[in-house]
């Protein structure tokens, strides 16, 4: 797989709190520059995004992020909300706590309430796997698989953990249907994107992600303070694995990181 490969399947992820216009207006950049299959980014920057991007890059956001405990009624405000201001996918968390109950139509019924106010647009649904039990992921397994979304996802990156290979092996057994895999948090280097590619790959799953998170953030935080003390930091504001990913074949790998990354 070469680098190229690799960047399509990337999600561009920025979603920190203290995110400011100039950082996500820095990997939206970086997301055309690269190829990458979307940029995921708070809500509150999606209309400003879309308007930057235009139609070169898909805008990607997060819905009742990150605990999930919101209304059903809030979280299809958000989403249509969303669409309406240019974004092209929707990433929602489900209501845990109905998990732990195991009010699975409750959340079959939400996951479908979001799909209706997303006017076509992709769905995927974040679990959050490192809070449930492996009973709890299968029978989540069924209910994405019988929504209409099209993704079932890991993590947020807010609860403590992220995608592991044990979860997306899970995940290719139990899931059925056409819905596919994204891994989000955890990979950090191209031995790692190539593992969680290959784990939930397959004619019945063409689509794995994985996500982006504190050491991309890190990472643009120094080499901003780098760039106002008049010093070049290496690499320019480009996290550690898409550095590695530009290597890749090279003989140059370094460094590791975290980033959305998804097989289309």
């Amino acid at each position: 797989m070469n680098k190229h490969e690799i960047f399509r399947f990337i999600d561009h992820t920025l979603l920190k709190q203290n995110a400011v216009w100039e950082q996500i207006r820095e990997i939206c950049q970086e997301g055309m520059d690269f190829g990458t299959a979307s940029v995921c980014i708070p809500p509150s920057f999606v209309k400003q995004a879309a308007e930057f991007v235009g139609e070169r890059l898909p805008i990607c956001t997060v819905i009742g992020f990150p605990n999930g405990y919101q209304t059903t009624a809030v979280k299809v405000f958000e989403a249509a909300e969303a669409v309406q201001n240019g974004a092209a996918e929707i990433d929602m968390v489900i209501n845990i706590g109905w998990a732990k109950a195991k009010s699975y139509d409750a959340i079959l019924q939400e996951i479908n309430a979001v799909k209706d106010a997303c006017d076509e647009k992709r769905l995927k649904v974040i679990i959050e796997t490192c809070l449930l039990t492996e009973e709890e992921k299968i029978a989540l397994c069924d209910v994405v698989s019988r929504s209409r979304a099209e993704f079932i996802k890991t993590s947020t990156g807010f609860a403590g953990g992220g995608a592991t290979l044990a979860d997306i092996r899970l995940f290719k057994k139990y899931v059925t249907g056409d819905t596919k895999i994204k891994a989000a948090g955890g990979i950090k280097s191209v031995a790692d994107a190539e593992a969680f590619l290959a784990a939930g790959a397959g004619q019945q799953f063409p689509s794995c992600h994985a996500s982006a998170g504190n050491q991309a953030v890190r990472l643009r935080r120094e080499a901003s303070a780098a760039r106002k003390n008049g010093k070049k930091k290496k690499g320019g504001i480009y996290n550690e694995f898409i550095k590695e990913i530009c290597s890749y074949g090279n003989g140059s790998s370094n460094g590791s990181r975290h980033d959305s990354m998804r097989r289309r």
